[in-house]
This record gives C-alpha cells, structure tokens and sequence, in this order.
C-alpha cells in the first residue's frame, strides 16, 4: 500500500520540481487587481487564471474565497477514487461506465455513490492534505455530509488541482481524468442543465471542462429538457444560498491555461442570465492560448426555444436553449417562415457552438435580418 501510494503521490513525483513550483508560486500568487475582469451587477466572482506556459497568473480576483464547489469537487471524487490504487490500475467495468460520466456528464448519481462508498467528507479532508490545498477548501457541514456539492472550494486551490493533474499525476491518471473532461457532454447526464457554458462557450477547442451549478429552484424551461430542482442551505463560513454557476478547466493547445471562475448570482437569477453573466465574465478574461469563437454575440427570448438541426421545424429539435440566453451567432440565412403574432420572420441564425439554427424571430433584435451577420 506504501508503494502504491508513492505512485500516486505529489511528494513523491515531485521531488524534483519542489524547489522550482516554490519559487513560481511565491512569485506569481499575489492576488492583484483584475481590472480588465467584466463581473456582471448582482455577481460575486473567484477567478484564477494560470499560464503554465510562463508559471504566472493572468488574472486573480478573489482567489482564495470560497464557493461552494458545487460538482467541481468530482474533480477530488475522481482523485481519490484512484489515489491508493496505482497508474496501472484498471477501473472495473462496473465502475467505468459511472465514472465517464460522472466527468463527462456531470452524473450526480454516479458521484453520489462514489462519495458515499469512499468516506463522504473525508474524501475532502483526504485529497486537501495530499495536494496542499488551503484551509478554505473543507468537506460539507457535519450536519449535511452527504450532500458533496456543499464542499467549500477556492479558484487557487482549483489551479492546484489541474496543476498537479497536468504536472504532477501519473500519465495513467492523467488521461483518466483530462481525457474524460475534454470529451464533456452537453447536457447533464440527471437533471439535464446546458453545462456548455463559460469555458465552453467562451474559446474554441481544445478545452478541458469540469463545470459547476446549484441553487436554480425549481423546473428550469429552456435548458436540454425540463431540469430537477437543486437544494439550498445556510452555513457560516459558505454560502449555500445564492444559486451558483461554476466553470473550470483548461484552454489552449497542451493545456496551456488553467482556468477556474466561481459566481454567485442573486437568489431567483434565472438559470439563462447566470449562464450569459458568467459567459460575459469568462470572455473578459486574459486567457494565454484561447481561440475566440467567431460569430457575434445576441441575447434571445422567450422560453422553450428549439435548436433544430436545419432552418426548418421539420426534424425534432437537438435541445432547447436556457430562458433568455446570450448566443453566439456564425451566420443567417433563410428559412421555413415563423410566426409569433404579430411577427413572422422567415430569417434563421445557425449557432455553431450548438451546431444547429434558431428562428431570428427569437433572436433579441429589432429587424428579421440580423445586423453584422453574414450570410450562411
């Protein structure tokens, strides 16, 4: 087991590079002032942007406050699932299946049973002593042990995490995780949420995401279909409360930048404006190695709009958007009319990050051709 361990662990595969990550972070961990960072009104922001390419970070904005991690803390699910168990451990089929998707889909299911099989909080406790990370990141309340979302994490302490991923791990772990999050799924494998945004929505691929959200109420209409409610709380030290919307990761060729923004949102923010406040905030960002999307950003109306796979209501739709979203428009063209009294537009905008086509009659603008907007 002692052995085992030492595959595994960071003081072992990282004798080497002690000295040298002590320096880098004792020179570039100071949180500055991110005046370029767009935080929307109402939202309560932890950024962290890390460059591995030059060991510096780009941005910090309230780092080392804590969030409630929501799923991001599947991240230290997948971890210690694997800690004890060497690089060339082989992950049961029965495990396999819940474990992809877990990571890729965000399955609160499969990371339920993880946690309570392997310890619930302690797992926390477990992977923050491993991988050195601060006091703010800490398991749920006694009182709420079961509930993993409410593990406190910090955007620094995230940047640790895909650190020692990307730099540290063993291969085998490596591609365990990394491959998993860049293979993310659109739609959330049990309460169906469009968790393709901040990171995801913001640069091109390749990305690498592990997304987080919590505390939308209720039937949220216009995500990938009708979606569970999330559970609330109150603590002393987070804030279990205000609805929360998560995005982490890596952006860039080689993982080049390590990025972890954390919000919360006024309680009642509807499930849409959290998704375009924190893809707005994400894009703000300075981030070494990301590809901006082409295409011209609009807000959109409505609930329930469907994403059909050609400009037409002909074939069922690929999913609904969440409630008043901001999407990413790569051209129009022109299509089926639609009629919404006393409006029709038979004008159609294909967005490439959902790879399909909405009605411009849906689109936030006050003509049918939408300005600036070259056609398909």
């Amino acid at each position: 087991m002692a052995v085992m361990t030492a595959l595994l662990s960071p003081s072992a595969t990282a004798a080497t590079n002690t000295a040298t990550n002590a320096a880098t972070d004792a020179a570039s961990s100071a949180p500055r002032e991110a005046t370029g960072v767009t935080v929307p009104a109402g939202v309560t922001a932890g950024v962290a942007v890390f460059d591995r390419q030059t060991a510096t970070f780009t941005e910090q904005l309230n780092p080392d406050m804590p969030f409630r991690s929501a799923s991001v803390v599947k991240l230290l699910i997948a971890l210690d699932y694997l800690w004890n168990r060497g690089p060339d451990y082989q992950i049961p089929s029965g495990d396999q299946a819940k474990w992809n998707s877990m990571l890729r889909s965000s399955d609160d299911d499969a990371a339920s049973a993880f946690w309570v099989r392997n310890g619930g909080g302690s797992i926390v406790t477990r992977m923050a002593r491993e991988l050195s990370l601060s006091s703010n990141t800490t398991p749920p309340p006694a009182d709420q042990d079961g509930i993993w979302g409410y593990t406190a994490l910090t955007a620094a302490d995230t940047v640790k995490i895909y650190r020692y991923l990307l730099d540290t791990a063993p291969a085998r772990v490596r591609e365990l995780i990394m491959g998993n999050l860049r293979q993310s799924t659109r739609c959330s494998a049990t309460d169906h949420f469009d968790q393709h945004f901040g990171i995801a929505g913001a640069f091109d691929k390749p990305w690498a995401v592990k997304q987080g959200w919590s505390g939308f109420g209720g039937i949220e209409q216009g995500t990938c279909r009708a979606a569970t409610s999330a559970l609330n709380g109150k603590a002393a030290t987070v804030d279990l409360t205000r609805p929360a919307l998560h995005t982490t990761g890596t952006v860039g060729s080689g993982d080049r930048s390590i990025v972890a923004v954390y919000t919360l949102h006024d309680v009642g923010t509807p499930y849409g404006k959290a998704y375009t406040d924190l893809g707005r905030l994400t894009r703000s960002l300075n981030v070494p190695g990301g590809v901006r999307p082409a295409g011209t950003w609009f807000g959109t109306w409505s609930f329930g709009v469907n994403v059909r796979p050609e400009p037409n209501t002909t074939r069922d739709p690929l999913l609904q958007l969440p409630a008043g979203v901001e999407v990413l428009v790569g051209c129009q063209t022109r299509g089926q009319t639609v009629s919404v009294p006393p409006y029709t537009n038979d004008w159609w905008a294909y967005l490439p990050q959902y790879q399909g086509y909405v009605s411009n009659i849906y689109i936030s603008s006050p003509d049918n051709q939408l300005p600036g907007v070259t056609p398909c």
